[in-house]
């Protein structure tokens, strides 16, 4: 028996650099912020004219944008080329994420202080967008002509009533990180696992004190969404039911039951010095995660570079689908600056995003994947890279990213991990089976969001 470890896979709540980007790794560290109020002087006294003497608009001169960690770092490129390009000031400020979130919601909600364009990570879309504090983009995305040159499942979590409220920027294109020399020396073949009982099956290979995965208590939850988004699960029926307890979901549940029942998965506290001497000594062999964990593994484990590849995360069944996404932000404009700066903003939004140009060098220099699938047709894609000792591997997470599903987060997102996280913590102590498990969600959430059952 592989020692007392849950099953699973590593929990990875999002992306940038970590991953939305920087989404989710948990170390938000200094919100690189002073005490300031933050005020963009949303009166509109920002030094533009109203108007450009044709009756139209004119754009601010000035304008702040918010960011988090190195994504912020990511618009600073895009900045400097856009004021090099325009009579205009982009103000980028750099947060940590959970202190930027705070700063932003507490603004928004008041109706002042807040920058005229902020990311938005993908699962925070539809709680922001219900408060009324975010300006519709469908006029001017529809002008620009640009929503097909955009991956089409970052779209759902965007939209609301037909609006949709923001412009994409990077996306999670999931796969599973392999330490190639394990893999080697105990006979594993990557290419040989094509469905989650594969992997299981590979799994026993290893020694007693090595592990093919990692499984952190408290990311049950993260595991079953992305799965559940692998197999076009939706948590919610668009006529709002909840629809957590389907068959799609109890496959998840059962191939987490499985996986924890195979003693194949550590379990160690995501993002910690023990979690990451784990990965760099090989004790856990396996990550499957997403695109922008390449940027974490290089620049915290640098010693294990050319030692890593990446293959599709498994098929819950044989034939089935094998893309998904885990995190992915983007950028949006508030409602309460003057329409001077919101020109602006999304002038600079569009220049940043939907520029071919700007995403291949926010993602070169930060690992940003993009979300604008028109750049995949670049050699940068093809490119055999040193990391993944010589594998192409952007040009898997490419046609992983045109696969992956839609997802529709909701205001009620929350309420759908706490549910899964506690059930399915409760069936893999063996105090309930899966069925049990989904079934138990379910009505939890219904009960707490005054959901129908589906």
């Amino acid at each position: 028996m592989k020692g007392a470890g849950l099953a699973g896979i590593a929990g990875l709540a999002g992306c940038v650099g970590t991953g939305d980007p920087g989404s989710g790794d948990g170390s938000d560290g200094s919100d690189g912020s002073d005490d300031s109020d933050g005020s963009d002087d949303s009166d509109g006294s920002d030094g533009g004219d109203s108007s450009d003497g044709s009756g139209n608009t004119a754009m601010a001169s000035e304008i702040d944008v918010w960011g988090w960690d190195v994504a912020a770092r990511a618009l600073q490129i895009t900045a400097e080329e856009y004021e090099a390009e325009n009579d205009a000031t982009v103000a980028v400020e750099e947060f940590g994420r959970s202190a930027m979130k705070d700063r932003l919601q507490t603004n928004l909600l008041s109706g002042s202080g807040a920058p005229a364009v902020s990311m938005l990570e993908s699962v925070d879309g539809p709680s922001f967008i219900a408060t009324d504090s975010i300006a519709p983009l469908t006029d001017e995305i529809d002008e620009a002509g640009v929503q097909e040159d955009f991956v089409s499942g970052k779209w759902e979590a965007l939209t609301v009533d037909g609006d949709i409220y923001a412009l994409p920027w990077d996306t999670g294109p999931t796969a599973v990180y392999y330490r190639r020399s394990v893999y080697d020396e105990h006979d594993i073949d990557p290419s040989s696992i094509e469905t989650w009982a594969d992997l299981i099956e590979e799994g026993q290979k290893l020694p007693d004190d090595q592990y093919m995965l990692n499984l952190p208590e408290g990311d049950l939850s993260g595991v079953w969404r992305y799965q559940f988004r692998q197999l076009s699960g939706e948590p919610f029926l668009d006529s709002g039911e909840v629809n957590i307890h389907n068959e799609k979901s109890l496959k998840v549940a059962q191939n987490i039951k499985k996986i924890y029942d195979a003693d194949i998965a550590a379990n160690i506290e995501g993002w910690t010095s023990a979690w990451f001497s784990a990965y760099g000594d090989a004790t856990i062999a396996s990550l499957p995660s997403a695109a922008w964990m390449e940027g974490t593994l290089r620049a915290e484990l640098p010693d294990t570079a050319g030692d890593w590849g990446v293959y599709k995360i498994p098929a819950l069944e044989s034939g089935g689908p094998r893309a998904s996404n885990w995190g992915g932000s983007n950028l949006m404009i508030a409602n309460q600056v003057s329409e001077e700066k919101k020109q602006r903003g999304w002038d600079y939004m569009e220049w940043s995003l939907a520029t071919e140009e700007m995403q291949l060098a926010m993602y070169d220099e930060y690992g940003l994947f993009p979300a604008l699938e028109t750049v995949y047709d670049e050699p940068v894609f093809d490119e055999e890279l040193d990391f993944y000792d010589g594998q192409a591997a952007r040009a898997l997470f490419a046609e992983v990213a045109q696969n992956a599903p839609g997802y529709r987060f909701t205001a009620d997102t929350p309420e759908v991990s706490q549910a899964m996280e506690t059930e399915l913590q409760r069936m893999i102590n063996g105090e309930q089976s899966p069925e049990e498990a989904v079934q138990a969600a379910a009505e939890t959430v219904a009960e707490n969001t005054d959901r129908d059952l589906a």
